[in-house]
């Protein structure tokens, strides 16, 4: 079984990719830096729970 998601990582990675849905992708790296562009008040912590929920949806999607 995996870790759970608080309500508001996922309620903010949604409206995220409801934003900029062309912008994230399947890797890491390239959606941090890409969320570090916006300049939103996240300490790396939350960026990164957030950054990686985005990260997982997308891969197991399919999409990229």
């Amino acid at each position: 079984m995996g870790n759970a998601v608080p309500k508001a990582i996922k309620a903010r990675a949604k409206t995220l990719l409801k934003e900029f849905p062309d912008q994230f992708g399947a890797d890491f790296e390239k959606n941090k830096k890409m969320l570090d562009s916006l300049s939103l008040p996240l300490n790396k912590k939350l960026r990164n729970k957030v950054v990686g929920f985005i990260t997982r949806g997308l891969k197991k999607a399919g999409e990229e």
